[in-house]
């Protein structure tokens, strides 16, 4: 078995990097060294646990405060102090930081959109920033856990997927990976998420008391390229924001080739999924309740051979699936674990 790997969560605070940083305590294979906050956060100082009392007497861990100092300290002047390092911050910073890790020999799994897009000249438009760090940037390999074992297992800078594409692909890809879909037809992805999808920092937006159902982002989402560029297909996303704390149903609509049967369809999904233990095929429309605060993802799909459609629907909690636990399946990954190893067990 692997040795007890040394690990830092940069963006330890936050709604994800928190959920990560209590996946992380119940993993036997890990040592948590630093807990680190951004550089003007008020949380600096504080204990883990006095931020999320869920962990009290867990993760007793003082979160501290991130600088070219903390760098230098803990990384430049510091021997084989960590293995992996897991970043849960702005998009802008992993683009900056990642690769400073890279070079120092510590594996990284970023869960931005820092590495998503593998494209330099999309982030301006999807991101609203310039990403200079194309080296890293061509280096990156996105970490779709079920999909992409091997790819995931040989990079040391794993861009974790986003929580909408988490659900959209592994609905997309038994589909378009076969080529069953009519090329260059009309994709549809209705994504439908809770508000902490948003963040932790206050917005009225998405203020519980203010919220509704309500689409957002039309064709002009993040998530739409991500989508697209790993289904290899362009995909229609609509997302949705609803009144509900955790959670993320996506659902997809495909024309299929005339040709292409109920049968394969079914024979697609299951040689996907078969062996892959956090992934669901249920009997029944899947529904946010059950995997909510899990790790597993809830598939289940219908075909109408007349019309040659197939509509498949998804549903994973958005920060365990859509973002700590796949991080942590990449992780294991990449120790050559079972990529389901530590959360089948966990009581989330």
């Amino acid at each position: 078995m692997s040795e007890v790997q040394k690990v830092a969560v940069i963006g330890a605070s936050g709604y994800a990097g928190a959920e990560l940083v209590g996946l992380l305590c119940q993993h036997d294979k890990v040592s948590i060294q630093h807990l680190v906050v951004s550089e003007n956060s008020t949380s600096c100082g504080k204990l883990f646990s006095e931020l999320h009392g869920r962990w009290q007497g867990i993760c007793d861990v003082p979160l501290q405060s991130f600088s070219q100092e903390w760098f230098d300290e803990n990384v430049t002047n510091a021997a084989q102090s960590l293995d992996a390092v897991f970043f849960a911050t702005p998009h802008e910073f992993s683009a900056d930081w990642a690769q400073a890790f890279v070079v120092a020999g510590i594996k990284v799994f970023d869960l931005s959109g820092g590495f998503r897009l593998k494209k330099a000249v999309d982030y301006p438009t999807f991101y609203g920033f310039e990403h200079a760090n194309t080296e890293a940037l061509a280096q990156a390999k996105y970490g779709l856990a079920e999909w992409q074992q091997a790819d995931i297992a040989q990079s040391n800078l794993i861009a974790v997927p986003g929580c909408y594409p988490t659900a959209s692909l592994l609905s997309l890809k038994p589909i378009t990976s076969n080529h069953f879909h009519v090329e260059n037809s009309l994709i549809v992805v209705n994504g439908i998420s809770g508000v902490s999808g948003a963040g932790r920092s206050a917005s009225l937006a998405t203020n519980f008391n203010e919220v509704s159902l309500k689409p957002y982002n039309i064709l002009q989402h993040r998530h739409q390229p991500e989508i697209s560029q790993e289904a290899n297909a362009q995909v229609i996303f609509n997302p949705h924001l609803a009144p509900y704390k955790r959670g993320l149903l996506a659902t997809v609509t495909l024309q299929l080739k005339a040709e292409v049967t109920r049968a394969q369809i079914d024979t697609a999904f299951q040689q996907a999924y078969s062996d892959k233990p956090l992934v669901r095929i249920v009997n029944a429309w899947p529904q946010i309740g059950n995997v909510a605060q899990t790790p597993f993802a809830d598939i289940h799909w219908q075909v109408d051979e007349e019309k040659h459609v197939v509509v498949v629907s998804c549903a994973i909690d958005n920060l365990l699936k859509g973002a700590s636990s796949q991080a942590l399946q990449c992780f294991n990954i990449a120790l050559g674990l079972p990529s389901e190893y530590s959360l089948l067990a966990s009581k989330l």
